[in-house]
């Protein structure tokens, strides 16, 4: 189910004065949802189902963010997360609360303004607020824009994924590390000691991050 976003040309509108970013909340759905499935399948050649978004955003819509035209009230960029305990796949490290950036995805006409940074800092600082150790996130090996993207705001490549996508091309998973090491720890200590850490959802098979 997981897809890749197609690099498009794109040509630069003049960015709208006092551009808004609000946190999405259940009872802007009816308002935004349609929007935000269009603008990220725009760049999709498969599309997800709604129960896809609806998986994130009934869940942490906390974690979701909108870039708004205040003039017309359209969208013109959403970046798409969560956060939830991870525990590695050998067991063998302590379960870190990790923070996911699953859709992110930016008006082909509103490009290089800088949109997509400051939803991934807001995403991120949203994270960190509610005590994330981590932030990951997969985009494919081609798209060079968003690895440098990622890059430029501390994310390191640690892992490449063999023909990740359906059309068989490859990805890295890029990872923030939010605390050091001993400040994870005592972290994961805490939360072990006083129950806490959110639950754990089911995995959505089409986390993708959509053209920046």
């Amino acid at each position: 189910m997981a897809d890749t976003p197609k690099s498009k040309p794109t040509t630069t509108s003049k960015l709208p004065a006092e551009l808004r970013y609000i946190q999405y909340s259940h009872a802007l759905e009816k308002k935004y949802l349609p929007s935000i499935r269009a603008l990220i399948s725009k760049d999709l050649s498969e599309p997800y189902s709604i129960y896809v978004y609806r998986y994130f955003l009934y869940q942490w819509d906390d974690l979701c963010f909108m870039a708004i035209d205040p003039s017309t009230s359209a969208l013109l960029g959403v970046i798409i997360s969560k956060l939830e305990p991870h525990q590695s796949p050998s067991n063998t490290s302590p379960t870190t609360f990790r923070g996911y950036i699953a859709m992110l995805a930016v008006s082909s006409s509103y490009r290089n303004c800088g949109i997509a940074t400051t939803l991934v800092r807001k995403a991120i600082d949203a994270m960190e607020e509610r005590g994330a150790d981590e932030v990951v996130l997969e985009t494919e090996e081609s798209n060079i824009p968003a690895m440098k993207l990622y890059e430029r705001l501390g994310f390191l490549r640690s892992k490449k994924l063999h023909r990740y996508y359906l059309n068989g091309s490859s990805a890295y998973r890029l990872v923030l590390h939010l605390k050091e090491t001993g400040e994870m720890m005592g972290a994961v200590e805490e939360r072990e000691r006083f129950g806490t850490g959110g639950e754990k959802g089911m995995e959505a098979g089409g986390e993708v991050v959509g053209v920046i």
